[in-house]
This record gives C-alpha cells, sequence and structure tokens, in this order.
C-alpha cells in the first residue's frame, strides 16, 4: 500500500508541475524534416526580424514537457510570439537530428531540452553548452523568462 502511495503521490506532483501531458500529448514532430524547418525559421525570421529559437527535446523527455509548459503560459508565450520563432526539433531516443545538435553546438549528451537561438540571419547567437535545461522540472518560471528576455532582439 505505501508503493502505492507513493505512485500516487509522483502522479499528482508531475501533472501539478505541468509534465502529466507527456505520455498523451507529443509536443515534438516526430516525422518532422528538421533541417527544413530551421531553414523555413531563418527565412522567416529575416523577414520579420525576430530571432530563432531551436529546442532539442523529446516527447518521453518529461523536463522537455515542463520547459515547454513554462513557455506557453501567457505571460512568456506573447514575449516568444512577438521575438522568437520556436523551431522544436525532435531528438527521438537522442538517435534522431544529433548532426543538427552538432551543427549548432549543441552537446545533447550533457541532456535534454537543449536550446540554440539565432540571429534573423541564421547565425548561431547562444547554444547551451551545460544541459542548462536538462532539469527543467525544478527551474523557476523567472529564469525560463529571463533566458528569453536575455536574448530577445533589441529594437
Amino acid at each position: 500500500m505505501r508503493r502505492k502511495s507513493r505512485v500516487l503521490f509522483l502522479a499528482a506532483a508531475l501533472a501539478v508541475a505541468g509534465v502529466g501531458r507527456a505520455a498523451s500529448e507529443a509536443i515534438y514532430d516526430e516525422k518532422a524534416d528538421a533541417p527544413k524547418q530551421v531553414a523555413a525559421a531563418i527565412a522567416e525570421a529575416s523577414r520579420s526580424g525576430r530571432r530563432v529559437v531551436l529546442a532539442f527535446g523529446a516527447n518521453w523527455c518529461p523536463d522537455c514537457h515542463a520547459l515547454d509548459a513554462q513557455m506557453h503560459k501567457p505571460e512568456l508565450a506573447s514575449m516568444i510570439e512577438k521575438n522568437f520563432l520556436v523551431v522544436k526539433v525532435d531528438m527521438g531516443r537522442m538517435d534522431k537530428n544529433v548532426d543538427l545538435a552538432r551543427k549548432y553546438g549543441v552537446p545533447i549528451r550533457r541532456g535534454i531540452p537543449a536550446m540554440a537561438v539565432l540571429d534573423p540571419q541564421g547565425k548561431l547567437l547562444y547554444a547551451q553548452d551545460q544541459g542548462q535545461f536538462a532539469n527543467a522540472r525544478h527551474m523557476s518560471f523567472e529564469s525560463i523568462q529571463e533566458f528569453f528576455v536575455k536574448w530577445e532582439p533589441k529594437r
């Protein structure tokens, strides 16, 4: 009975943290052609002046779901929509789009989710290199928001 109580507690905690949807909702398109998505985002960014955020992750990853949930909170979502184009790059079981992560200097062996920021012409401005978001379930909303504020284009 103790084990069952712990399992129920954990399930409730994950649901409250916004990661309960990990099993039921795909946030990464597992069939997408990520290089084409990145190229399309860069083309749109060059027209709009927004920056491109590459979010490397996977549907099985609870930290990826936690980060995605934070990014969709209204106070951050509107700022992201105004300033960034987000490309969610599916890493599969760490066996997909590895070359794309390498191209942008993101060592996924340090964990996912992982992020890179590109300027409107596709030049790399920032690549997470120390697994900064790999523990997103335990990050504060404010720390995630600070990341986007730091990298928003100055107009």
